[in-house]
C-alpha cells in the first residue's frame, strides 16, 4: 500500500501555477450579483463610484459591471483609496456577531439567561432586528436561542455533578418541573439520566462560517453553512450518535476555533484534536487515509483509493470523500482529479481552490 508522492507533487505544482491567476472578472461579478457565499473570502469588490468596497454577499443595490474594480483581500482595496461598506462590514470576518450585538452577546456569555423586549429597548436594542439576526443567523429566534444556551449549560453542569435542583433555578427556570420538561422537550431524557448533547454553534473563519458540532469526546461535524443539505447532514449525525442537538457553548468548540485561527494564520500545518466521527469500516479507512495527506500535497482519487489497498474503489473513495462531515481537519479538498483539476467539494470548489493555494504558500 503506498501513494507515489512525486506524481501528486506535480499535480501540486501545476495547480498552484494556475491558482495564482485571478478568478475570471465576469465570474466574480456573476457572484456579486447573485451575493454567492461560496465566494466569501475570495475577492472584495471596489465600488467606483461610490468608493466602498463590499464583500460578495453584501445586500445592497448591485453596481453596473463597468463600475466595479476587484481585489484579493480588504487591505488591498483601502491601499487603493477604497472604505468599508457599513451595509455588510468587509472587515469583520463573516459569521462573527456585529459590532452592535457584541455586548448582549457578552451578557449571554457572563450568565444572564433572560431578557424581555422591554429590557431590550432600556438596553438600546431593537428586539424586530436581534430576532431577524438570530433567524437569519441561527434559523430560531433569539428566545430559542437564549432557551438552548440554558439548556446547554444545565447539561454540562449536571454532567460535572451539580444537583438538578440548584442547576434548574441557576439557569433561570421557577420550578423543578418546569425545567425538567423544557430539558426532555429539547434533549429527549430526563435531567437526571444519562445522553448525549451534541453541541453546535457557528463559528466565523475567512471563507465563510462554519457550523461546527462537538460532544465531551470530540469534533463530530464542521462544515460550511451554506453547503447543501446542511440541515439533512445534521439530522444523520443525530441518528448515528442517538443525540439530540443543542445551541451553546463548549471548551472543545474554543479548541477547535484557536486551532482553525491557526490554520488560517499559516501558523499551523496539523491539526491536534480529538474526533469522532462514526461511520463505516470503509469510510473510517477512507477518512484516516485522508488524514495521512501531508499539508501541501494532493492525491488522486485513484492514489487516495490505492492508499486504502483497493485500487478499484475509485468511486466509492470519492463517495466517501463527499461524506465527510469535519471540513479542513479532515482535508479531503487535498483529493483532485487525475488531470490534477479541482473537482468535487462540498463547500465548493473555489473554496477549495483557495485551500490548496493557502498551503501551498504556506508550505
Amino acid at each position: 500500500m503506498h501513494v507515489h508522492f512525486s506524481v501528486a507533487y506535480r499535480y501540486s505544482t501545476l495547480l498552484l501555477c494556475t491558482m495564482t491567476q485571478t478568478l475570471p472578472f465576469d465570474r466574480m461579478y456573476q457572484a456579486l450579483v447573485e451575493r454567492d457565499s461560496s465566494f466569501e473570502g475570495l475577492f472584495i469588490v471596489g465600488v467606483k463610484t461610490t468608493g466602498i468596497f463590499c464583500r460578495p454577499t453584501c445586500s445592497a443595490r448591485k453596481p453596473k459591471k463597468e463600475n466595479v474594480e476587484f481585489f484579493n483581500d480588504h487591505q488591498q482595496a483601502l491601499t487603493n483609496g477604497y472604505r468599508a461598506c457599513k451595509v455588510c462590514k468587509p472587515m469583520i470576518p463573516d459569521g462573527e456577531h456585529p459590532e452592535w450585538l457584541q455586548g448582549l452577546i457578552k451578557k449571554i456569555d457572563q450568565g444572564k439567561v433572560r431578557f424581555k423586549d422591554y429590557e431590550l429597548r432600556q438596553m438600546g436594542y431593537s428586539p424586530s432586528k436581534i430576532r431577524r439576526y438570530f433567524n437569519k443567523n441561527y434559523g430560531m429566534t433569539f428566545q430559542a436561542y437564549l432557551r438552548m444556551n440554558r439548556i446547554n449549560g444545565a447539561f454540562l453542569k449536571i454532567k460535572e455533578g451539580n444537583r438538578v435542583t440548584n442547576t434548574a433555578f441557576s439557569q433561570g427556570y421557577d420550578s423543578l418541573s418546569g425545567f425538567s420538561d423544557t430539558f426532555k422537550n429539547m434533549t429527549g431524557f430526563s435531567p437526571s439520566a444519562e445522553g448525549t448533547i451534541i453541541t453546535i454553534n457557528r463559528i466565523p473563519s475567512p471563507l465563510g462560517p462554519l457550523m461546527i458540532g462537538v460532544t465531551d469526546e470530540g469534533l463530530c461535524f464542521l462544515e460550511f453553512t451554506d453547503r447543501r443539505m446542511l440541515e439533512t447532514q445534521l439530522e444523520t449525525l443525530k441518528k448515528r450518535f442517538s443525540a439530540n442537538l443543542v445551541t451553546g457553548k463548549h471548551e472543545m468548540i474554543d479548541r477547535v476555533v484557536k486551532q482553525l485561527t491557526e490554520y488560517f494564520e499559516g501558523t499551523r500545518k496539523d491539526f491536534d484534536l480529538p474526533l469522532s466521527v462514526p461511520g463505516t469500516d470503509f469510510q473510517k479507512n477512507t477518512w484516516d487515509a485522508l488524514n495521512k495527506i501531508p499539508y501541501g500535497r494532493t492525491r488522486s482519487y485513484k492514489q487516495q483509493a490505492d492508499a486504502i489497498g483497493n485500487v478499484k474503489a475509485v468511486r466509492a473513495v470519492a463517495r466517501a470523500n463527499g461524506e465527510n462531515r469535519i471540513a479542513i481537519i479532515i482535508p479531503c479538498h487535498r483529493v483532485i482529479g487525475s488531470d490534477g483539476s479541482i473537482v468535487g467539494y462540498g463547500g465548493g470548489v473555489h473554496r477549495k481552490q483557495w485551500l490548496l493555494k493557502h498551503e501551498f504558500e504556506n508550505c
